[in-house]
């Protein structure tokens, strides 16, 4: 499967601000095929934004935060991850810049909110099937499992958890996770430049993508963010300081350039510093292009 090289903008057209047509250092983004929308993790300004997948809108609507950078319950303060829980209820935040993970109703006008983990120095955000939460613990170097219905404690570790480092059973500041079926954990393992898979109940992990130090030969990676793994195993990944999206097929020793990959601009073949990544039902690819202040969308390449 191939994608065009040319994204088309849905989000943030304008450029950089913070007016409902403007975004600032996009991060996370989650995309519902149901309601044909996505939420973006709009972290310069401290709010989450809902856009139409169409791209024919050219503002957004916010639907957490937007209240200006604090810590009360209605405001968020840098979050960088989004993503709706297994009803799609209600939407979970990381509100980084608070430390805190939290739920925002999407059921009535005034959005019930709630803290479900404090003092979490976290980055990326899942959800399975049953509702158990999975956070990247970017401090402790980790991924943790919260199950459904469970608030605060310390969480149950899954990945990492034994210290910062570059073995098997280390991690070095995870940042995107993705969980599959088989509650298998992937971890963009940010600061040693892989992509990690831990098996449920493993006690260490597989290098699945990168591990070659920082570089930008197909083998390698450098500062991996955003992770989505199909249903067939392959690993896409927002290849952040290289600019591009990588797929690496299961079991290969190298990836190959989806999108990007080209010199850093605000060209429609370009990206700067991209972090989150997505798809819809389509298989049409969306990438948080954080550095341009804008959403990119790639439609499959059927020539």
């Amino acid at each position: 499967m191939k994608w065009k090289v040319d994204g088309q903008t849905i989000a943030g057209r304008n450029g950089y601000g913070d007016k409902l047509n403007q975004l600032s250092r996009p991060h996370g983004i989650y995309v519902d095929d149901e309601e044909q929308c996505i939420y973006i993790a709009d972290t310069g300004n401290h709010r989450i934004v809902k856009c139409k997948l169409d791209g024919r809108s050219d503002h957004g609507q916010i639907v957490a935060g937007g209240n200006g950078e604090g810590n009360r319950i209605d405001q968020l303060n840098q979050p960088t991850d989004v993503i709706l829980d297994e009803k799609k209820k209600s939407l979970i935040i990381f509100d980084q810049g608070n430390k805190r993970v939290v739920r925002w109703s999407l059921q009535n006008s005034n959005g019930d909110k709630e803290i479900l983990i404090e003092n979490i120095e976290c980055y990326g955000l899942m959800m399975n099937e049953n509702g158990d939460l999975f956070v990247s613990d970017y401090e402790n170097h980790a991924v943790k499992r919260w199950k459904r219905g469970e608030k605060g404690g310390k969480g149950r570790i899954v990945a990492g958890g034994n210290g910062q480092g570059n073995k098997l059973n280390q991690l070095n500041g995870p940042s995107y996770i993705f969980i599959d079926r088989e509650e298998t954990v992937y971890v963009s393992d940010w600061g040693n430049n892989r992509v990690m898979k831990w098996l449920k109940g493993a006690n260490e992990g597989i290098i699945v993508v990168g591990g070659q130090g920082q570089g930008n030969s197909l083998n390698q990676l450098y500062c991996p963010m955003g992770l989505v793994v199909n249903e067939v195993g392959d690993i896409y990944v927002a290849d952040g300081w290289n600019n591009r999206i990588m797929c690496w097929s299961l079991g290969s020793k190298e990836g190959r350039v989806v999108v990007g990959g080209n010199v850093r601009g605000k060209g429609s073949n370009q990206l700067i510093y991209p972090s989150g990544l997505s798809f819809d039902v389509e298989n049409n690819l969306y990438v948080a292009d954080q550095g341009n202040h804008r959403i990119q969308r790639f439609g499959i390449d059927r020539n």
